[in-house]
């Protein structure tokens, strides 16, 4: 190689970025301390900014294109290195790319529960997260800001920064939008607006565009959750007295269709013991409705005495009176059918109890 050829070896007559990576945000042309020929090729491609310093002072700022470097289009420059009139000798100058294209699906999230004061239930903590799009919309703030002389910068090395602002200005928004906890999953969309506007100042001091801001999910603690599940299941059930009715009239149903089998006897006492349910579940809701010390603030029941019946040589019970009078209307009771109630000595037959006497009596005499 003759002199000549090392000669035009130390002059740099073209510069360009080809980026195959997806996290570079900035990449320094590796000069080496060879020096551009005055009229090299520049080469910014779309997407791509380009920025010559000068002894550490930002210079000219190269937009997509292609350029002949000239003291014409670098001005700047031109005024740094005191080049009063046409200069046509190799310079040196640090040249540095910027990556302005869209960086996509990067992730946020808080680490940990953040509290919030919501309208209806007081304090709750939050978690949250989602995704978020950036790019850089000011290649010399960023370069001022940010990466500074730092030859390579990836997206990992703000990344970090950025979720911590999300996190901190979004919390901040979703408490200041007075949105109520159980409406947050149906305002997503409204949620990612209010905090990119929030946080779109922070990302502009840093030469950086918010693109787009998604929230995925906003969760509350497990054990709030299981509440609040306990609270949809009492709305969706509505009246608990009819809920329980409803299901006692399943039983009596289900007893019923025992009379298949032909086990007569089991069917009304099925039937029976549907109707005692009924009648015990009614008792319990009326007491919880006419309970003066229950939160409806009314006078509690009267208790009633509670009998026992004899069936194939065993106890059976106990029933309340209106469970023995289902029971004599249902034919499971018969007159010389064995009871016993606190207070009696003995058994004794059903139509020997005065309370029960009358069950017996309802039936209409024959027609004449």
């Amino acid at each position: 190689m003759s002199f000549f050829d090392r000669l035009i070896n130390e002059f740099i007559d073209v510069i360009e970025w080809v980026d195959n990576t997806q996290n570079t945000l900035v990449w320094k042309f590796p000069r080496n301390d060879n020096a551009i020929k005055m009229g090299a090729k520049l080469i910014v491609r779309e997407s791509q900014a380009a920025i010559f310093i000068n002894e550490g002072r930002i210079a000219d700022v190269f937009l997509p294109g292609t350029y002949e470097l000239q003291t014409q289009n670098m001005p700047i420059l031109t005024t740094l290195l005191s080049w009063k009139y046409g200069f046509n000798s190799p310079f040196k100058a640090d040249v540095y790319f910027v990556s302005t294209r869209q960086f996509t699906n990067q992730k946020w999230g808080t680490k940990n529960p953040v509290m919030i004061r919501d309208a209806e239930f007081g304090p709750v903590r939050i978690r949250a997260f989602g995704s978020f799009n950036f790019k850089v919309s000011d290649a010399k703030t960023f370069l001022q800001q940010i990466s500074a002389t730092n030859p390579e910068f990836i997206v990992e090395n703000i990344n970090e920064q950025l979720r911590n602002t999300i996190v901190s200005r979004g919390m901040d928004s979703v408490a200041q939008s007075k949105i109520n906890i159980l409406d947050l999953a149906a305002n997503y969309n409204e949620m990612g607006t209010v905090i990119s506007q929030s946080i779109q100042p922070d990302f502009a001091e840093l030469g950086l565009n918010l693109t787009k801001l998604l929230v995925e999910n906003i969760s509350l603690p497990t054990e709030v959750e299981q509440m609040l599940d306990k609270r949809s299941e009492m709305g969706i059930i509505g009246n608990l007295g009819a809920y329980a009715q409803f299901q006692a009239a399943n039983a009596m149903e289900k007893a019923a269709e025992n009379t298949i089998g032909g086990n007569l006897g089991a069917a009304g006492m099925g039937l029976g013991v549907g109707a005692a349910m009924m009648g015990q579940v009614g008792n319990v809701f009326q007491q919880n409705q006419f309970n003066p010390n229950s939160p409806g603030g009314n006078p509690p029941s009267i208790p009633t005495a509670e009998y026992h019946i004899a069936k194939d040589g065993k106890s059976e019970g106990p029933y309340s009176l209106s469970d023995i009078n289902a029971m004599v209307k249902n034919n499971t009771l018969a007159k010389e059918s064995l009871v016993w109630k606190k207070g009696m000595t003995e058994w004794g037959a059903a139509a020997s109890v005065p309370e029960i006497t009358d069950f017996f009596n309802n039936e209409p005499p024959p027609l004449s």
